[in-house]
């Protein structure tokens, strides 16, 4: 878990802040989205990612370094199952804080922090990398099954033509020889 900022911790000791953050966690993984106030939002966050990281990696190692902070096997089941498989392309930004308002009685400042299941969208390309892509794209693409019969059959056609000419050249030169010899005599 991050060192926590200076001042009072959330609900009393770290002890106590560990295991509110870890209930958070878990209560966030059940249900997707959970309203809270805005001050543990911005602490849950970090633990939360964290988690969500733990369960992309997907290892042994990694289950059990989950498992130790939040201690519930069911939540870290559906972490490891069912979130980690959606957020496999996002590179990080799992969860999401949205304002609601203040609360009626202390007036404190309410938030709705919730995952981002969404599929990642590719960012749009720059112009510069959009040109590299086309031109990329203008080589010469590897030849297929049917390409490659083609140019055999084609192959294989101009060697056809081609004997019967070297045999008519070779009788051309056969009877030059003669009359050649026969000039010397």
């Amino acid at each position: 878990m991050p060192t926590p900022t200076k001042g009072p911790r959330l609900g009393g000791g770290p002890a106590h802040e560990r295991l509110l953050l870890a209930n958070l966690a878990a209560a966030l993984f059940t249900h997707k989205s959970i309203k809270t106030t805005e001050t543990k939002a911005k602490r849950l966050r970090p633990v939360a990612e964290r988690l969500i990281t733990f369960a992309k990696k997907g290892d042994l190692h990694n289950r059990r370094r989950a498992l130790a902070i939040i201690g519930d096997k069911d939540v870290i089941h559906e972490l490891f199952t069912e979130i980690a498989p959606l957020v496999e392309h996002r590179e990080g930004g799992y969860t999401r804080i949205t304002k609601l308002g203040f609360r009626k009685g202390d007036n404190a400042s309410m938030v709705q922090i919730e995952l981002v299941l969404e599929p990642v969208n590719p960012k749009p390309k720059s112009a510069k990398k959009a040109a590299a892509a086309a031109a990329k794209s203008e080589t010469p693409a590897v030849e297929t099954a049917a390409d490659e019969d083609a140019v055999v059959a084609e192959d294989e056609a101009a060697v056809e033509t081609e004997a019967p000419a070297e045999a008519e050249t070779e009788a051309a030169e056969a009877t030059e020889a003669p009359a050649a010899d026969e000039d010397a005599k």
